[in-house]
């Protein structure tokens, strides 16, 4: 039985990236073959050299919301913080507001000057609220006026260009946090991967709760995911049947298009089908993968799940070796850091 505490490992606090690059094609690539565990440090535009003509490169393509926003209980002038997490139906969206015992049902909360108001429908767990909110106008442009990009906590400076925490091919609005795998594309790179022919393909997956929950139990087994919204159309179905059809790989491009397109195997025993609905899938050490050849990804947290999906594909070990040569050679760690590519 694996616990929490076998995913642990000590990073030095400077490692964690605060910023992007200027380039963000300019990040490290550490290469981990998971037959071998042999490691090589190379510079992440050298990921070309990892894909072959026929490859499918798969990328998520959900834009990150303007999700943080601050409000004023209008009876008591008392102040929250609401993080909007998935749209679940409507005006209706599940949040995590801090301070969350401030936060009781039937609580009304003020956004700006009218313009933007809400009230507490229901207590979830962990700070969770639902809330439903009313306006006039549209609530995306609403938002983009008095949003703030959520940032995760482990980054301390100011983010001068929001767009910076967007790939460069974010395109479906409803993410809490960035797919940040993606974040070392460039439209030039992209066009290279796409002249060698390697194929491009999109699908959504909505990051929420489970990137912003840390693991609490001992038994990793006793995890439960929280569930985020995932679809994957019917030309990007095709097309990836096209290339296991023949004989290309389908690399995925971080956790959350893993994720996606392993919840499909799954769903539908190892067959790649259009798809769309909510995924619960705790991937960790034991799990068979059906769809996925390779990936590239970030560092991720000590104890996390996401730790637990790369272990699962490349095993313990092999990882955290892995992680120990990047906090050697001092890699950048998590959001804003370097990257992976796990063959």
């Amino acid at each position: 039985m694996l616990s929490t505490e076998d995913f642990d490992f000590n990073l030095p606090e400077e490692l964690i990236a605060q910023t992007p690059l200027e380039d963000r094609s300019s990040s490290r690539l550490l290469v981990l073959d998971h037959k071998t565990g042999e490691v090589t440090d190379q510079h992440f535009t050298q990921i070309i050299d990892q894909l072959n003509p026929g490859d499918a490169l798969v990328m998520n393509n959900t834009r990150v919301l303007p999700a943080r926003l601050y409000g004023v209980k209008p009876d008591t002038g008392g102040h929250l913080e609401v993080l909007l997490l998935n749209n679940t139906n409507g005006d209706t969206w599940e949040t995590l507001i801090k301070p969350a015992k401030r936060a009781k049902v039937g609580t009304e909360i003020d956004f700006g000057e009218g313009k933007l108001k809400a009230v507490v429908t229901e207590e979830l767990e962990h700070g969770g609220r639902m809330i439903e909110f009313s306006y006039d106008g549209i609530f995306l442009e609403i938002l983009e006026s008095l949003g703030e990009m959520p940032l995760p906590p482990y980054i301390k400076e100011h983010l001068e260009d929001p767009e910076r925490y967007q790939t460069v091919y974010a395109k479906e609005n409803g993410s809490a946090a960035a797919p940040t795998a993606g974040l070392h594309f460039t439209k030039e790179l992209l066009a290279q991967i796409e002249n060698k022919g390697v194929h491009l393909v999109y699908l959504t997956l909505h990051v929420g709760l489970g990137t912003f929950r840390p693991v609490s139990v001992e038994n990793i087994a006793e995890h439960h995911m929280h569930s985020e919204f995932y679809n994957l159309s019917e030309e990007s179905a095709q097309k990836l049947n096209e290339v296991r059809a023949s004989g290309g790989r389908i690399v995925a491009v971080g956790t959350t298009s893993i994720r996606t397109l392993e919840t499909i195997g799954t769903k539908f025993d190892g067959k790649i089908q259009a798809d769309s609905g909510w995924t619960e899938i705790f991937i960790k050490p034991g799990y068979q993968f059906k769809v996925v050849d390779a990936f590239s990804t970030n560092f991720h947290l000590p104890k996390s799940t996401l730790v637990m999906l790369v272990s699962a594909f490349a095993g313990r070990e092999n990882v955290l070796n892995a992680y120990q040569h990047a906090i050697d050679e001092r890699y950048r760690f998590f959001s804003f850091g370097d990257a992976m590519f796990v063959k």
